[in-house]
């Protein structure tokens, strides 16, 4: 059996702290070291006990769960997974690099998919104290508000982002659907230049998945993805998008 996931829960309300740490305590592969029940006392936790992962409630008191992270040292900070009521902060917790963003009450099932996702994350040696605080890590996973839960996308898995309004229009490379409000440009600026390519003012489209282009009169293109999509390029973006691709 490998080593068990060493777990910090951290949330003023006892009830749901409670909760959590029996939920945590079902599976054999894991083992709560730590509970706190406020923002201080969680920093202080995570210092001494150096867990693998850290809960932590996105309110609480005085240091809310996003303060904690920022109170702690760069070599003490665990993974991190936001546990909260509300929905509207999960981008700016990815923006840590959060290993989940969890909606109260949590669901047993949807806390063994972020402990999995925890693993694999150790397993691959992607801890968030390994970036320089110089390197920011890019964005990794969207979450996206569906109903009741929270549905984690993956970037690489994102074919493009059209804004419509106050609101982004994701479909991934299975052409499913999914909408956010966030503003086009602060999300392009957490994702992988590398990867993302801006076809116009209201849209981004993932390079690899670009597997034709058309030429349009008036020196403009269209896109075409590999899931079927034709997005139109701006005549500006065109001059960026033929230097880019259409060139040996």
């Amino acid at each position: 059996m490998s080593a068990r996931l060493r777990v910090v829960v951290a949330d003023d309300e006892r009830p749901a702290r409670s909760f959590l740490v029996a939920l945590l305590r079902s599976f054999e592969d894991v083992v709560v070291v730590g509970e706190a029940a406020s923002g201080r006392e969680a920093v202080a936790m995570i210092e001494k006990e150096k867990p693998d992962l850290a809960f932590l409630d996105w309110q609480m008191p005085e240091l809310d769960g996003m303060g904690v992270v920022r109170q702690l040292r760069k070599q003490s900070v665990p993974l991190i997974a936001f546990v909260t009521a509300y929905d509207e902060y999960a981008v700016r917790a990815f923006e840590v690099n959060a290993v989940d963003y969890l909606l109260k009450p949590v669901d047993k099932s949807r806390l063994r998919d972020t402990l999995n996702r925890a693993q694999d994350r150790m397993e691959q040696a992607d801890l968030v104290v390994e970036h320089s605080s110089s390197a920011r890590p890019f964005l990794e996973r969207i979450p996206v508000r569906h109903r009741e839960e929270v549905v984690i996308v993956p970037v690489q898995q994102i074919a493009s982002i059209v804004a419509d309004g106050e609101l982004l229009k994701i479909t991934t490379t299975r052409n499913e659907r999914h909408t956010i409000t966030y503003r086009l440009k602060d999300l392009e600026r957490m994702l992988d230049p590398g990867k993302f390519i801006r076809l116009g003012r209201g849209t981004l489209a993932n390079v690899d998945q670009i597997g034709k282009v058309a030429v349009m009169p008036g020196g403009t293109h269209v896109a075409i993805l590999a899931n079927g999509q034709k997005l139109p390029v701006s005549r500006i973006q065109s001059r960026v998008l033929r230097e880019r691709l259409l060139k040996l």
